[in-house]
């Protein structure tokens, strides 16, 4: 049992080791060398560095510490045990890049003629760190643990908070930047949380469609056999009618979108469809059950 228990946390913290690893690259490579600026924690180390030259390594530890110790008593340990990993990891790895670039081994990505390019691989690269931290548990600390804390004792939205979190530090950020960078930034920000949707979602997209129809047995039928997909009926009643009736429901590829309008158009063109965006499909006809 134990030797399962440690081969789990090996599985989760390598992943979450080589996500603070990129990200401390891109905050050194790109966002720090074009004065760029982050939300939260990371957003205060690097306005302080702006401003007084702190390092972030050390102002990113020192914020964290006390919250540390606050989400430990209030969050428990298993909660707070992978953000602690991930924080002192990130830690680390700034402290590294801090050194590296001190000697001369890495040289930063500067450049005032394509602000917009890097912001652009500063978010994918940001993008794909914390998606590795966030996917296998992890957090990089700060805004998030303040989150966590004020959600489970007076039930704010721990969304809402890290977003006001963020466009505080944003805004404080506009009395010592210029405000060009702040819109960069935002470039950075957006480009971030797209990446990190994609590496917790999956990158592979499909289509969930949902049919009420008064032929839905012999859509699924139909569907069955040209697809080759599943198909779930749901037992529902009409509020309005209050005659009982069926719902499809079928999730197919992205290539299969128009096949499965017309097989619908062709046998109901007045059947009410639904489609919705869903991600990380996982069974048979999709992705393997990991």
């Amino acid at each position: 049992m134990k030797s399962l228990r440690y081969g789990e946390l090996l599985r989760n913290l390598l992943p979450i080791m080589v996500g603070t690893a990129i990200y401390a690259f891109g905050l050194h490579y790109f966002v720090i060398a074009n004065e760029l600026m982050e939300g939260g924690i990371t957003g205060v180390a690097l306005l302080l560095h702006y401003i007084a030259g702190i390092p972030p390594s050390i102002t990113t530890l020192v914020i964290n510490i006390p919250l540390f110790v606050l989400g430990w008593r209030l969050l428990g340990k298993a909660s707070i045990f992978y953000t602690i990993c991930g924080t002192l990891l990130l830690a680390a790895f700034l402290w590294i890049m801090e050194r590296l670039i001190g000697a001369g081994l890495i040289v930063p990505f500067r450049t005032e003629s394509d602000t917009f390019l890097v912001s652009a691989y500063a978010g994918l690269t940001l993008g794909i760190g914390l998606g590795l931290v966030f996917r296998y548990g992890g957090t990089t600390g700060g805004s998030d643990i303040v989150a966590r804390i004020l959600h489970k004792k007076k039930g704010w939205s721990v969304g809402r908070l890290i977003l006001a979190t963020d466009a505080v530090v944003l805004g404080a950020s506009l009395l010592f930047l210029p405000k060009e960078k702040i819109m960069y930034t935002l470039v950075v920000v957006f480009i971030t949380a797209k990446i990190i949707d994609i590496l917790i979602e999956g990158a592979y997209a499909a289509r969930a469609f949902t049919v009420i129809s008064d032929h839905t047995h012999r859509l699924a039928e139909t569907i069955t056999a040209e697809l080759d997909r599943g198909v779930t009926l749901f037992p529902a009643v009409g509020a309005f009618s209050g005659q009982p009736k069926d719902v499809l429901y079928c999730v197919v590829a992205l290539s299969e979108i128009k096949r499965l309008k017309d097989l619908i158009h062709a046998i109901d063109p007045r059947a009410f469809v639904i489609i919705t965006e869903v991600h990380d499909v996982v069974g048979e006809g999709f992705k393997p059950v990991s």
